[in-house]
Formats: C-alpha cells, structure tokens, sequence
C-alpha cells in the first residue's frame, strides 16, 4: 500500500535548518563581494511594493485619523489664543489711539500756554456736575495748585468756562454754554462790544439786548474784550451762526456758537490771572461824595441865580423872586435896589 503524499517524510528540520542556513551564508558572501544580488533585491522590492501598501493601509489611516483628532483640538486651542490675542491687541490699539489724541491735545495746550502772556497750569476733567441743569465740569487742581475762583479755563482754540468753586484738589468750572453764565465779547471784524450770554443744555450763546442795526453778520468771529478784568483780551470765543432782525423788535436775535471743545477735550489749561481789580466803594462814602457834589451844584446854581436876578428886567423880577422864595440868601436884600436903578437906565 502506498503512502499518502500528507504523511511522506522528507529530510529531517535539522538538516533542513543546516542547508538553510549555509545558503544564506554563501548569499551574504556572494553579495558582498560580487554585489549580484542588488538587482534581484530591487525587483522583489518593486514587486513586492503593492502589496506593503495594502498591508500598511490600517495603520495609515489610524495614524491620519490621530493626527486629524490632534490637529482639530491644537487648531482649536489655537484659535482661542489668537482671538484672546486680538482682543487684547484691539484694547491696547484704542489705549494707543487714545494716548495719542491725548498727547496731540497737550502738545496744542503746551503750544496755547506759550502764547498766553499769564500763568497756567493743565488740568484733567474727572467727572461732569450731578446737577442736569447746569453746564458744569470738575477739574484735578485746587486751591494747593493755586487756583482760585474766577479764573478762567481755556483749550487750544478759545475760552472753555471759568472756575465757580474751588476746593484743596479739586475746583468747579461753569462751561461757557451755562444759563447763569456771560462773558465780555468784542466783534474781531469791526470791534463792537457786547456780553454773550449761556443758554444752558443747547450749547449755544446769546449776543442780547444788541440793536437791530447793530453791525454784526453771519460768520464775524468774537473775543474778550477783557473790559471785565477777568479774561485777558484777545481769546477765541464763538462765531455768530443766526442773525435775525424784525421790523416788530427794537433788539436782534443773535445766536453764537462756541470755537472751543467744551464737549470733546479731556485736558484744559487754567489761567491763573491774578484780579488785582480796585475794591468797590462803601456805600457811606459814595452817598457822603454825592452830597459833596449835590452841594457843590447847590452853590453854583445859587450863585449864577443870583447874577441873573441882578440884571433882570422889572417883569421877571416878580417870577424870580416867587422862584427863589425858598432859597433865601443874605446878598438879595442888598441886591434888590439896584434892580429899578437898572432898569431906569436900560429905558432911557
């Protein structure tokens, strides 16, 4: 009986296992002195390259799908960071804006305080007044800076307002635009003077109690005139913007609109004008001048009365003496005589 190909023996492992090896011992010589082998390699390479492929298509797309996992959260945290980043760049680009609006004010005030001929000093707006009807600000300089009430405070272009209160670090500033507010104007065009007045909440001044034809146009600029001792001359205060003249109204209607950044600045230059103005007399000694003056006037008239009644006609006689009646003097009696006298030779 013959023996199935399956259970046929051939040589035993350990021969195999010695004629295996002892081939790839002459390979590696071979090759490593002659170098035959190299192209044989390079075709099984090629030939075997699909196949790799195939089998490293798993660990290929485990690895892509780690790398998309990684790669969407890093994408997202950087994203996150980037944003952080561009809020704070957005924040320290309107710091920089603001900064620089800032410096541009203070090198125009600096440029101001050089052409002003008084002292000043910069002062920064903490805060507006609580009260809604008043146009008043409060400033970071007080009494130990040197400020005092009624000094004016101005910005690069013209006069802002005037100091109202004053307190050791702090001080009040009614704005230009208050309702209780009038400053001393001179037209720059043609030099006429008026008192511009505050109307409150809209921001705009009054020119008041200015005749119809008053020489004032559309456009004409107006500044200090300083006859208030406050305010030196000269300062930009508004430009008239409406002229209304009716034919009914013995005044105009003239309406102003302030040169300066009530609204805008942040930092303003107080003036620090001392107001040497003389103090106003008591009421004693002006009614004891007036008296002087009263009784000056008296004796003068008393005097030029009696001259007259010298050389007064004997018609006018009797009017002037009922006329001076009441004021009796010693020199009439003496006086009174010579009147026929002259009157004989005024007829002849």
């Amino acid at each position: 009986m013959e023996i199935p190909p399956l259970f046929k023996q051939g040589a035993s492992a350990r021969v195999r296992v010695m004629i295996f090896a002892l081939l790839s011992v002459v390979m590696l010589v071979v090759d490593a002195r002659m170098h035959v082998l190299g192209t044989i390699r390079q075709a099984l390479g090629t030939a075997l390259y699909p196949f790799q492929t195939v089998a490293m298509v798993p660990r290929d797309a485990a690895t892509s799908l780690a790398d998309s996992v990684t790669s969407l959260s890093a994408l997202q945290k950087e994203n996150r960071d980037l944003r952080q980043q561009q809020i704070v760049n957005a924040q320290l680009m309107q710091q920089e804006r603001l900064l620089a609006a800032e410096n541009a004010q203070l090198r125009k005030l600096l440029d101001m305080q050089q052409k002003v001929p008084v002292k000043s000093i910069v002062g920064e707006i903490l805060y507006d007044a609580r009260d809604p009807f008043t146009r008043k600000i409060i400033l970071n300089r007080g009494s130990q800076q040197g400020v005092t009430a009624g000094q004016p405070v101005i910005d690069d272009v013209g006069i802002v307002g005037q100091v109202t209160r004053v307190f050791p670090f702090t001080s009040e500033v009614t704005l230009l635009t208050d309702k209780d507010q009038a400053i001393p104007v001179q037209v720059l065009r043609n030099g006429l003077r008026s008192v511009a007045y505050g109307r409150g909440q809209t921001g705009a001044l009054d020119l008041r109690f200015m005749p119809a034809n008053a020489d004032i146009q559309k456009g004409d600029m107006l500044v200090t005139s300083g006859i208030d001792g406050v305010y030196p001359p000269g300062l930009s205060v508004a430009s008239v913007v409406l002229v209304e003249t009716r034919s009914a109204d013995s005044f105009a209607r003239i309406v102003c609109r302030p040169l300066a950044g009530i609204d805008r600045h942040r930092q303003l230059l107080i003036l620090l004008v001392e107001q040497n103005l003389p103090p106003r007399p008591e009421p004693d000694v002006i009614d004891e001048k007036s008296a002087k003056l009263f009784k000056r006037r008296l004796r003068d008239s008393t005097r030029d009365t009696s001259a007259d009644d010298a050389n007064a006609t004997p018609k006018d006689k009797p009017a002037d003496e009922r006329k001076g009646a009441a004021n009796v003097t010693p020199a009439a009696p003496t006086a009174a005589p010579a009147a026929p006298a002259a009157a004989k030779e005024k007829a002849r």
